[in-house]
């Protein structure tokens, strides 16, 4: 029998075969993705998508990562429910606009391909895309040793969606005397989590098994929550007639940052924050932290994941919509005339 010639890059690091395993492994859960207008199957060079009917159709596309909140999925050895996050953060940020989802690329940087991992991570990409009506098209998975820590890896993902131009949302119709509706974040959602962790195992040297005081959730579970798609309760709406004039995703910058994106510079967006209950963990890491107020509600989404803009007189067609599908939601605050910056209430 003839003993196989060991590999010169895999004694650098990079063993190829082990991670082209790991790929071919995954191709069944990423094939179930698939949509009708998805051409040809998941290894070809390029992914290939039947560009959207109709002569007035814009493309909207978004990149973003998950963060430092790897470090906990990697403390936790829990890989799946990092894949949901990154595909509900890119339909969020797209959706703002209007756009619906048309398909998914990620992006794997690791030290060295674990193949359990891996498909761990494929999955939860898998089960939000699917969730969300939405092909995972392909990818790139890159073995750096030396650039990655040893057992962590980065995970980025690039979506692509559409609207017809007659219905793209740009706030550009907001007027004062609009009101803001918010719905609730699962948690941080993907940002503040250097601080967070900072907070929770630096200075208070909790365990990722640890209850949160005042909750039956462990921090671990607390903090890897998975970060929420409002694709249907908005959709929703649309379909409901309601006329939405602003979409603000409450990601990182809070809504000081995020809210005046869509807002004329002729309004201002009044948050009432005494409208809903922040939850637990943002207390306990603004308390335990010693974080100004303020600076919680520039770092972190505090229990408001995404906001939505409607004229009074479609609140109550807004709020029956939403009961429908047991969406919650809270009127969250109000358009006043001013110069396009976020103001609180309380």
């Amino acid at each position: 029998m003839v003993e196989k010639k060991k590999s010169a890059y895999a004694a650098s690091g990079v063993d190829i075969d082990v991670k082209m395993g790991a790929v071919g492994a995954i191709k069944q859960m990423v094939a179930a993705t698939k949509t009708p207008n998805v051409i040809g199957n998941i290894g070809a060079f390029g992914g290939l998508h039947k560009v959207p009917k109709g002569k007035d159709m814009i493309l909207v596309a978004s990149s973003d990562g998950v963060g430092t909140k790897l470090k906990v999925a990697a403390m936790m050895n829990k890989h799946d429910t990092v894949g949901q996050d990154i595909v509900n953060h890119c339909v969020n940020d797209i959706l703002v606009q209007g756009a619906q989802p048309l398909f998914f690329m990620d992006y794997v940087g690791t030290s060295k391909v674990d193949p359990e991992q891996f498909k761990a991570v494929v999955s939860g990409l898998c089960k939000a895309c699917k969730e969300n009506k939405m092909a995972l098209l392909g990818g790139e998975t890159a073995e750096m040793p030396g650039l990655y820590p040893a057992g962590e890896y980065d995970l980025v993902g690039t979506i692509v969606g559409c609207v017809s131009k007659s219905k793209l949302i740009t706030g550009k119709s907001i007027r004062a005397g609009d009101v803001i509706l918010g719905f609730p974040s699962g948690g941080l959602q993907t940002n503040g989590f250097s601080l967070a962790r900072r907070v929770v195992f630096d200075l208070c040297q909790y365990s990722w098994k640890d209850k949160l005081p005042g909750t039956n959730q462990t921090f671990g579970d607390a903090l890897l929550a998975v970060h929420k798609s409002f694709l249907k309760p908005v959709t929703k709406l649309m379909d409901r007639k309601v006329k939405i004039n602003g979409m603000a995703h409450i990601t990182g910058g809070g809504f000081l940052d995020n809210i005046p994106r869509v807002l004329p510079k002729c309004v201002n967006a009044e948050i009432d924050r005494s409208t809903w209950e922040v939850p637990t963990i943002f207390k306990f890491i603004q308390n335990q932290g010693k974080v100004d107020v303020e600076e919680m509600y520039r770092v972190f989404n505090m229990g408001i994941g995404f906001v939505l803009i409607i004229a009074k007189k479609d609140l109550k067609k807004a709020e029956q919509a939403l009961k429908s599908i047991h969406q919650p939601y809270n009127v969250i605050g109000v358009i006043r005339k001013g110069k396009g910056v976020v103001t609180y209430k309380n």
